[in-house]
């Protein structure tokens, strides 16, 4: 197996840590817009190459491909350019794995009510392509997506007879400090993908209204608050509904009478949330300053902290899970959150990274080590839900990394 890496940033240098401590592939080619961020996350391992890409141009993308007999193309950059590394990598005739989906937009009349272009969309239109050529493009493998995808799989082979609601819930109780020890505001993860999901109208699964748009609808921004009690340590979050993938995934594998996504922001982010989308400054649209074309969300981003070097100053943990509910395979109503919690201070005494991209990163390379092995194997566009869930989470655990399940009360 030779993979491209694209991108270096927290997520990609978490992923060039992990890897190097495993052997089921031949070479990593660590590809970045910046050479030089490239180079520092290639230094991992001696079967590392570091390269310069260009990720908007589907052409560099294959290119890189060819020139390194890339079998595998694992995209690790903002969502923004999943379309040219997806196609990048089909033209060059290699397999395709993200930790995102090609990104929506909003419907033109009603966004907190109808779909317009999902998560996705512009993806499986082109499944059938995919498949003809036989290659595979496993879409949504970060951890969310990704992980609580493959605990549907695991609930609906194994723990559940009937599915009510796959609820992914998501939450942390991380903490990041300033030099001084002063709390300050500092995404976890990347800013530009934070307010995209956040800000966008969230889409809910229900297939009681399958008749309409497939059973997919939206709602307004951070509706639904609800208050979730994380395990180990982390205690109630408020989670209010985000769009996310998982919606949009689970129900084409998994059946269920519901699908949501719930993310833990706190009060503060969503109120900077609110205010950046009061003022325009989530905008991806350029505007002219002073004679120079900038998008206001790119320099929202630009004067944050980046994730990857917040890890220093971060304490606590993040989860990452399913709730699910329905029948179990005894006949009796059943409640079952299945979970993923890692500790910043582990991730970053352990490998050097900040919990929330280190949880991010390990799930692709579980993946990809799947694929190399044989255990794992398609062709065409699909989701974690469509493979076997129980060799993931045993090779999940055997990278030192082990989930949970706790009971709740139907």
């Amino acid at each position: 197996m030779r993979i491209l890496l694209v991108g270096a940033g927290g997520v990609g240098g978490a992923f060039t840590a992990i890897a190097a401590r495993r052997d089921f592939f031949e070479t990593i080619v660590v590809a970045d817009y910046d050479l030089a961020r490239a180079e520092k996350a290639a230094a991992a391992d001696e079967r590392y190459v570091a390269a310069r890409i260009d990720a908007s141009d589907a052409e560099s993308v294959a290119a890189l491909c060819r020139e390194h007999s890339i079998t595998h193309v694992m995209n690790a950059v903002d969502p923004v350019f999943d379309m040219p590394v997806f196609d990048g990598a089909f033209a060059a005739g290699a397999d395709y794995l993200d930790m995102a989906m090609s990104l929506s937009k909003p419907h033109p009349d009603a966004p907190y009510s109808k779909c317009g272009v999902k998560l996705g969309d512009e993806q499986f239109a082109v499944a059938p392509q995919w498949e003809e050529a036989g290659r595979l493009a496993l879409v949504g493998i970060g951890v969310e997506p990704g992980l609580s995808d493959v605990f549907a799989r695991y609930a609906a082979d194994h723990l559940f007879s009937d599915i009510d609601e796959l609820g992914t819930r998501d939450g942390a109780n991380l903490v990041v400090t300033d030099d001084a020890g002063n709390e300050i505001f500092a995404p976890s993860f990347s800013m530009w993908t934070t307010i995209e999901e956040c800000l966008n109208p969230p889409v809910i699964y229900e297939r009681a209204r399958a008749d309409v748009d497939g059973g997919w609808f939206t709602t307004p921004p951070f509706s639904e608050p609800e208050v979730f009690d994380f395990p180990e340590g982390i205690g109630p979050v408020e989670c209010v509904n985000v769009e996310h993938e998982e919606v949009l995934l689970m129900p084409r594998w998994v059946d269920c009478q519901r699908a949501t996504f719930k993310y833990g922001l706190g009060d503060e982010f969503i109120t900077v949330l609110k205010v950046l989308h009061t003022l325009g400054l989530d905008s991806t649209e350029k505007v002219s300053v002073k004679g120079v074309e900038v998008s206001p969300r790119d320099v929202v981003a630009a004067v944050l902290p980046d994730p990857a070097t917040v890890g220093p100053r971060m304490k606590g943990k993040t989860c990452a899970g399913l709730w699910v509910t329905g029948t179990g395979k005894d006949g009796r109503p059943r409640s079952t959150y299945l979970h993923h919690v890692v500790d910043n201070e582990w991730s970053m005494a352990e490998y050097g990274h900040q919990c929330v991209v280190w949880q991010t990163a390990v799930n692709p390379v579980v993946a990809l080590e799947l694929l190399a092995t044989g255990a794992w194997s398609g062709a065409g566009v699909l989701g974690p839900e469509a493979f076997d869930a129980v060799p993931f989470l045993d090779l999940l655990a055997d990278y030192g990394s082990p989930w949970g399940i706790q009971e709740l009360q139907p």
